[in-house]
């Protein structure tokens, strides 16, 4: 088996920049802040949250870098509680409220097809230098998507939890991707 040591591995997004050493006080979560590549029972992974692939806006990787600066954070941490809190939830909340707007419901974007989704276009460009990687996971987008990228490469984006109650899982043998069922 892959070991309880995988099952703690957490990939901040761009909504977690903040986490910092609570989880892995509590529960002794690893917490990583870019990709992984990583070898599992035989086949070789590249791991992330999604955002770090995005290259699309100078924008957003302008604030993906500002907000995870050590120096920054500690700075942000230095205001009192009752005007950071606020700032935070309110850019939070304009954030959700541009993508609800973006993609007019609370539902994900759509899938926008293989040559058009930024996460397959990074995999097949990566793919050329590193054609070792079996599977490429990310979540960030949103969308439950398992696409061939090659005879030996998978992408598998992981939905989104609030939503899907989506999740994948690697037995050694098969990656497949499921949905938690309540009942």
């Amino acid at each position: 088996g892959l070991g309880d040591v995988y099952k703690r591995q957490i990939f901040i997004g761009n909504h977690d920049i903040w986490m910092f050493d609570y989880l892995p006080k509590e529960i002794g979560a690893i917490i990583h802040r870019d990709v992984l590549t990583v070898d599992l029972l035989g086949k070789r992974f590249f791991l992330g949250h999604g955002d770090e692939v995005d290259y699309r806006s100078k924008a957003f990787r302008f604030l993906r870098t500002l907000f995870r600066n050590k120096f920054c954070q500690w700075l942000y941490a230095g205001i009192h509680p009752r005007w950071t809190f606020g700032f935070a939830l309110g850019w939070s909340l304009s954030s959700r409220k541009s993508g609800l707007k973006k993609h007019k419901t609370r539902e994900a974007a759509e899938y926008q097809g293989e040559d058009h989704e930024y996460m397959a276009l990074f995999a097949k460009e990566y793919l050329k230098t590193h054609p070792d990687i079996n599977f490429f996971i990310f979540g960030h987008r949103h969308i439950m998507l398992d696409l061939m990228l090659s005879r030996t490469a998978r992408l598998l984006i992981a939905g989104d939890w609030m939503q899907y109650f989506s999740y994948i899982v690697w037995d050694g043998k098969t990656l497949y991707m499921e949905q938690f069922e309540t009942e």
